[in-house]
């Protein structure tokens, strides 16, 4: 996190921030990322000087979404761990970034274009990623539902290989991609 993002910011300030990274994340998905910047600050409801307060570029908006986008989908990690067995819990979580990447496919490959595979953003959305799968694996191998050789980083890219070859595919062919995945993690 840069030393101006890790400021802490008035909750005004903060709501702002907030309300015009989920206004732009919607506007992307529905006319693409050069939706001009005016059209995002007047649908968040703030003025153009707080949205180039906020995001002096529209690289470091986008880069804001999508560290939005990947915040929330490594978030449910978490949240699934605490709530369901291991086994259900990584099974519940594929089938999240699964559906991400289905849904979202389009959009994120455009945001994650825009960002330099060695920028901050880059390195932080991989490594929260990473990090969120990597612990539901090591939950689920700690009570023998996953085989021992498999990595966090194996299960996020067949996640992600299931995605992107089910983009354009049947829910039901994707679910049926999902059982061969899981079969073949089982310990």
């Amino acid at each position: 996190m840069t030393a101006e993002a890790a400021r802490p910011m008035r909750a005004d300030a903060k709501r702002n921030y907030d309300r015009i990274v989920a206004t732009a994340k919607d506007a992307f998905a529905e006319h693409g990322v050069d939706v001009p910047l005016d059209d995002i600050a007047k649908r968040a409801g703030v003025g153009a000087g707080t949205l180039y307060r906020h995001f002096p570029t529209r690289e470091k908006l986008m880069e804001a979404v999508y560290r939005d986008e990947i915040d929330q989908l490594a978030s449910r990690a978490a949240v699934l761990a605490a709530e369901l067995p291991p086994w259900e819990a990584l099974q519940a979580w594929l089938g999240e970034q699964v559906a991400y990447v289905i849904e979202r496919h389009g959009l994120a490959a455009l945001l994650k274009a825009s960002i330099d595979s060695g920028s901050e953003t880059f390195l932080w959305c991989q490594t929260r990623l990473r990090t969120a799968c990597a612990d539901l694996v090591t939950a689920a191998q700690s009570t023998g539902d996953v085989r021992a050789d498999v990595t966090g980083i194996d299960v996020l890219r067949l996640g992600h290989g299931i995605g992107t070859a089910s983009k354009n595919a049947s829910e039901e062919d994707a679910a049926r991609l999902m059982k061969v995945m899981m079969d073949g993690l089982r310990g």
